[in-house]
């Protein structure tokens, strides 16, 4: 049988997304305690405040953050270590593409490159960096963050998103190494997600996708959130992994 998440407190980061807000809801269902982080912004925290109010379970809060910016992470972290007896998971879920043909060599400029790593994987680092501590003292940490079959497969948003998406994977192997036995590092890895992630894509794009999928269909964010929640449960026996959850896509 699954293990419970009763008293442990997992943080999500990107709860503003879709496969944050599924995560956070598989996770509650479990017995975990929620914390949403996102940037500052009404919209983003009304969002948020609306997910944690359809949540089980009580003591779930909204909290701010730039995962850009080393003060803010850390200043963050200081405050849950206030907050929380311990800290358990720690589910990077924050991400950021733009469409650019693979051909287009001259459409993927230095500075949308640049955005493309700092958001997508130094945010990743630096947020497990700051983080690590709390979970090193629970004892049994948990990391999961989002990668992409499109580490492996070249294929995706463009060719930097590729790259950092296998980043991502590298880093979960060698951090998986570093912050062994106290903490578990783990990633999912998805293939096409039914969410407004990346932009321009539409019904068109997922019919098509559908079609060449062995299992018939896309993902939806509620798919990847009940991978990342095989993490916290089923697979405690698992660090340095890629969990892919594509319906055979990759194949």
């Amino acid at each position: 049988m699954a293990m419970g998440l009763q008293g442990r407190t997992a943080v999500i980061i990107g709860g503003n997304g879709a496969i944050g807000a599924a995560t956070a809801g598989a996770l509650a269902g479990m017995g975990a305690r929620i914390i949403l982080v996102d940037r500052e912004g009404e919209g983003d925290r009304a969002r948020m405040q609306a997910t944690l109010a359809g949540l089980p379970g009580s003591g779930h809060r909204v909290a701010t953050a730039d995962i850009l910016d080393h003060g803010s992470l850390t200043q963050l972290r200081d405050s849950l270590a206030i907050d929380c007896e311990s800290l358990s998971i720690l589910v990077n879920a924050a991400g950021f593409t733009k469409p650019v043909a693979h051909a287009d060599l001259d459409a993927l400029d230095d500075a949308l490159i640049d955005d493309i790593f700092r958001v997508n994987w130094r945010a990743q680092f630096a947020t497990i960096r700051a983080f690590a501590p709390l979970l090193k003292a629970s004892g049994d940490g948990l990391v999961v963050s989002i990668s992409s079959i499109a580490a492996f497969t070249a294929v995706g948003s463009n060719i930097a998103y590729c790259a950092a998406k296998a980043g991502i994977d590298v880093m979960t192997k060698a951090l998986a190494r570093a912050l062994a036995p106290e903490i578990r590092v783990l990633a999912v890895s998805p293939g096409v997600v039914d969410t407004a992630f990346v932009p321009g894509r539409g019904a068109d794009f997922n019919a098509r996708v559908e079609a060449s999928t062995p299992l018939g269909r896309i993902a939806t964010p509620h798919d990847i959130a009940d991978a990342i929640l095989a993490c916290a449960t089923h697979l405690r026996y698992s660090t340095g992994h890629i969990v892919q959850v594509d319906g055979g896509r990759a194949l």
